[in-house]
């Protein structure tokens, strides 16, 4: 225990928790005090903090998203199950506008041929987000939502090359979490620069 602590930079009481609260299978017994713990569980405890962590999961919700990887299940379901414990939100808007939104995004869905349903996790923060939009009146950025689409098929091509390398599911799920909640804010970065750039481009006087 001792060790494992040394390796992975928690402290003992942390790993007991995890012990008790199901979230790191218990190591091998080599005698009534002590058990040997191996990669395994290093990997584990990096993929609990991943999930507690970064992506501020609960533990209750943390222990489904392990239940569906040990119960060995494909790893495009663990990866569902792990972006619906990320995406939150709530349909924001009335009746006529979450509907428009949500047709709105069927829409785009079958151009670019993605699964949407109004259950989908992430279908309330983007009815939430287009209703919004609409009712402050910026119609630019609706126009535009066909563009951000295609850049999103791009994102999420760059996303999963990202995962290719890792050896094992909890490899990729951690992966996926890290990726999703850093490269959001990531990106949000890249983006903020980038708009710089073009506005300097496109306005080096300053409007008049």
């Amino acid at each position: 225990m001792a060790e494992l602590s040394a390796e992975s930079g928690m402290p003992v009481a942390t790993i007991k928790y995890y012990l008790r609260e199901g979230l790191l299978h218990p190591g091998e017994r080599t005698s009534p005090n002590q058990a040997r713990y191996g990669d395994e569980h290093l990997q584990r405890l990096k993929l609990v903090r991943a999930l507690l962590d970064v992506g501020g999961l609960s533990v209750a919700t943390v222990g489904g998203v392990l239940a569906a990887i040990d119960a060995g299940a494909p790893t495009n379901e663990v990866l569902g199950v792990t972006q619906r414990a990320l995406v939150g939100g709530t349909a924001d808007g009335d009746d006529e506008a979450r509907a428009w939104a949500l047709d709105l995004l069927k829409n785009l869905a079958d151009a670019h041929d993605w699964k949407f349903v109004p259950e989908h996790p992430a279908a309330p923060g983007l009815v939430a987000t287009l209703c919004t939009l609409r009712a402050l009146g910026h119609p630019a950025l609706l126009d535009a939502i066909e563009d951000y689409a295609t850049l999103a098929d791009r994102i999420a091509e760059v996303d999963l090359d990202t995962l290719a390398a890792a050896p094992s599911l909890d490899r990729i799920v951690e992966a996926a979490v890290v990726g999703t909640v850093l490269g959001d804010r990531l990106f949000a970065g890249l983006r903020r620069l980038a708009q710089g750039a073009e506005s300097r481009r496109r306005y080096p006087d300053g409007l008049r």
